[in-house]
Order: structure tokens, then C-alpha cells, then sequence
């Protein structure tokens, strides 16, 4: 368990991250566009990083059967509390993704591995979860995994903060993809930056068929303050056009966000 990552995630209100406001709730809205559109019949789905539980809820609501774990206990203490609400059950537990032997092979429908392969700062430890995702999937199942490229990260910190316009930081991200928690210009916690091009050979080299592969929240993050000032028509129309253009390679790059989803 990486307590650096956990600490993190304790002291932070992962549950009004993509709710509120406007540049945020694109991520939510593209992902669960493109699941509905691929996602059908009444399936187990594991939600392996479900933080607060945005996509799993979304997706029990739909009728899903959901498991929810998180290596953060207070975001499983935060879902617990919600299904209280709910007229349906949903098991949860506390679960480090790189290890996943409390399940059988073959279990799920689904697995959303939507939070721990970019949290993973070795490439062992991001095989093991990449691998235990595939050997609870049954065949014909889907794995989706998040990442976040690292040519929008570098963008995005220049454009934050003029002290992260520091070569050895940006040379570091572009060369290794990695930040950890004791860089001398850390601005998040440790975690591991990837590019579509990574992603597409590591699916392939599991025999993976990639059956979707889009930008979740495309460029507007890089504009987030024009974006949240839309109003409600103004928002949708350019959410349209984020629909028909999140599949393209440029705005897969330049995304803060992106999805991966292949078939066993």
C-alpha cells in the first residue's frame, strides 16, 4: 500500500472532483457517454479505484451489479454511507489494485481500472495491477484503464504556476513519466504519466482488442476558467463537439484524462 498516495487522498474531497463545475463535468459525461454505448445487459463490474464512487453508483443506478474498492478507507467509508440511500446493495471493501486474491479468476464482466495505474511509480507494480485486473475479467470481458498523458501534464503545470517552468522537472516527466511525493517541485503526489502510444502496445501485449480509446476531458481543463463561465447552452455545445472529436490521436494527447478499454 503506497501511504504517501493514501495520505493523499484522505485529506482530499475526491467526491467533488468531476461534480462541480463545468470543466470537471465533462470527464464524468464523455466516460459514461461511452459506456453506455458499449456497456449493456445487467453485468458484474469490478470498480477497482472507485474513489467515492461517481461510476460505480452511475453504473448500479443502470442496473449493474457494482463491487467498489479503494486503498483509501475514507472513500469507502463515503460510499458505505451513501448506499444507505440506496434500494440496492453493493459490496465494498479497502483493496490495494496490485492485489486483487480475494477475488476468483474470472469474476467480473467489467473491470474499471480507473485510478491506480497512474498512481504506480514502478513498472512492476503497474504490471501486477494490469495483471490482476485481466485474471479477475472474464473472457470477453472489458478492462478500462485511465492515464494521463504526459505531454498534457507538462503543459498544464508550465501554464499553472510559472515556478513548475523548471527544465529539470519537465525534462523528467517528458524522459520517465514519473513524479514522486520528495521531488523538490512535486505538486501532486507519486504517480506515473503515460501516452496513447504506451497504452496501445500494453494492450496488445496482453492480446487485448482495444474497442474504444478516447479523451475524457479533451483541452478543456486548459481552459477550465472560460469553460465554467458557459452558460447551460453554451456548455452542451461544446460538449457535442468534444463527443465527436474525443477518438482523435491530437486530443487523446493533449487530454488531461483518457480512457483505454479493450476485450479480452
Amino acid at each position: 500500500m503506497n501511504n504517501e498516495v493514501v495520505n493523499y487522498y484522505e485529506n482530499y474531497r475526491e467526491e467533488d472532483r468531476i461534480t462541480t463545475n463545468n470543466a470537471r463535468r465533462i470527464e464524468f459525461l464523455t466516460t459514461v457517454n461511452r459506456f453506455d454505448a458499449l456497456f449493456s445487459g445487467r453485468l458484474d463490474i469490478l470498480d477497482c479505484a472507485a474513489g467515492t464512487g461517481a461510476y460505480a453508483f452511475y453504473l448500479a443506478d443502470k442496473g449493474h451489479r457494482l463491487t467498489a474498492t479503494d486503498i483509501t478507507p475514507r472513500h469507502i467509508i463515503y460510499i458505505d454511507e451513501k448506499l444507505k440511500n440506496k434500494p440496492y446493495s453493493m459490496q465494498t471493501r479497502v483493496l490495494d489494485a496490485t492485489d486483487m486474491t480475494c477475488f476468483a479468476d474470472d469474476s467480473f464482466d467489467i473491470v474499471l481500472n480507473m485510478g491506480p495505474f497512474y498512481h504506480l511509480t514502478s513498472e512492476e507494480s503497474r504490471t501486477r495491477c494490469f495483471e490482476e485486473s485481466l485474471r479477475v475479467l472474464k473472457k470477453g470481458g472489458y478492462l478500462a484503464t485511465a492515464y494521463i498523458p504526459r505531454l498534457y501534464l507538462n503543459q498544464m503545470i508550465a501554464m499553472a504556476d510559472d515556478k513548475y517552468l523548471d527544465s529539470q522537472l519537465l525534462g523528467q516527466i517528458r524522459d520517465t513519466g514519473i513524479l514522486k511525493h520528495d521531488d523538490p517541485k512535486c505538486f501532486w503526489t507519486d504517480t506515473y504519466y503515460s501516452s496513447a502510444d504506451e497504452m496501445q502496445k500494453l494492450y496488445e501485449k496482453y492480446s487485448l482488442e482495444v474497442v474504444d480509446h478516447f479523451a475524457q476531458d479533451g483541452m478543456s481543463p486548459l481552459f477550465h476558467n472560460t469553460v465554467d463561465e458557459w452558460n447551460d447552452a453554451q456548455f452542451h455545445t461544446w460538449l457535442g463537439y468534444h463527443l465527436s472529436v474525443c477518438t482523435e490521436s491530437s486530443i487523446i494527447d493533449m487530454s488531461n484524462h483518457v480512457l483505454i478499454i479493450g476485450r479480452k
